[in-house]
């Protein structure tokens, strides 16, 4: 069982904290659907930034039963220290600093994967963090800047001696993006290397590739990120094939349903009803690209400006999609 500082974990699968993502309702979504810890978008270090409507959204506690924790970014050390008290003041029970985004404007700012390529500004941010509160600290990576330079192990290391108590690893490089496929082997180098729980991250999108990656690289847990948008429900089948060694049974139509449904309402509440009409439907598209006639229910459904009308509209797909197979059952 993994745990993070005092807190004992569901288990050791964890979302992936994605920026227009990985919000407060779909953080509940994906604890509700078997996540063992989910990981708040990443905030900005600096603090005069946090009173716009977007940075204020990504502040608001969750209501689910693990840990609260907040993921900072940024490349100046006192700054980041300051992030992570106001945090803890405001009741976080964990820090995670992000070192891992790829994203151009981060990396303008010399912040996110950027600062592998400095590790005595990464020794200076983690030791300012760990000094600056009494909560566990844990570090989101990449393998390193570019193929040329995986310094994974050597940023490992570091983060150990400074303190951190968690490190998760994306299986790429910051030059990778997210293009081509992740390698493990780094993760696997950097779990023998040091003694912390190691987190493996990139291209988990089924149960057999969580048993492989986790085989594979020794690793404490695993971080999903894309392959839970449309599907938080992974994590469940997941949790289900480690424990059993079984295949959980397909997800019925019923159930699909109701987790989208759930989603849905979280999100006109949080956002209000404009913002959260919108970003319900980029949500729909992960939810349902891969059913039969998605692409016509999609094309009318993302005209819809009225909450209760987006709910009406996908009950009925899915009321369709039923039919259908039953039809097909008889």
């Amino acid at each position: 069982m993994t745990t993070i500082g005092p807190y004992q974990l569901r288990n050791n699968l964890f979302l992936a904290p994605m920026v227009g993502v990985s919000d407060t309702p779909f953080r509940e979504i994906c604890m509700q659907e078997g996540a063992g810890l989910t990981i708040g978008e990443m905030l900005t270090c600096n603090s005069e930034l946090w009173h716009n409507k977007r940075n204020q959204h990504k502040q608001v506690r969750p209501d689910i039963s693990g840990p609260i924790v907040v993921q900072i970014a940024g490349s100046d050390p006192a700054m980041m220290a300051e992030a992570a008290q106001l945090n803890a003041d405001r009741g976080a029970d964990a820090i995670d600093i992000n070192m891992g985004c790829p994203a151009k404007k981060v990396l303008k700012k010399a912040a996110g994967s950027a600062l592998l390529r400095d590790t005595d500004l990464v020794e200076k941010i983690l030791t300012s963090v760990v000094q600056a509160v009494d909560l566990p600290v844990t570090l989101k990576i990449r393998t390193g800047w570019c193929p040329e330079s995986r310094n994974g192990v050597e940023v490992a290391r570091i983060a150990e001696q400074c303190g951190v108590q968690l490190l998760s690893v994306h299986g790429r490089t910051r030059a990778d993006r997210f293009m081509g496929e992740a390698e493990y082997d780094t993760i696997a180098a950097i779990k023998q290397a040091i003694s912390i729980p190691v987190i493996a991250n990139g291209d988990i999108d089924s149960v057999e590739k969580a048993a492989q990656v986790l085989k594979h690289t020794g690793a404490d847990g695993l971080m999903i990120g894309r392959a839970a948008q449309g599907r938080p429900w992974i994590f469940r089948e997941i949790e289900h094939y480690l424990l059993t060694g079984e295949f959980a049974p397909e997800l019925s139509l019923d159930h699909q349903l109701s987790v989208i449904c759930e989603h849905l309402r979280k999100l006109h509440n949080f956002y209000g009803d404009l913002t959260g009409v919108r970003t319900a439907r980029k949500h729909v598209i992960g939810y349902t690209k891969a059913l039969p006639g998605s692409q016509h229910f999609l094309a009318q459904f993302n005209t819809i400006e009225s909450p209760s009308r987006q709910l009406e509209a996908i009950q009925h797909y899915f009321q369709r999609l039923s039919n259908d197979e039953g039809a097909i059952a008889a």
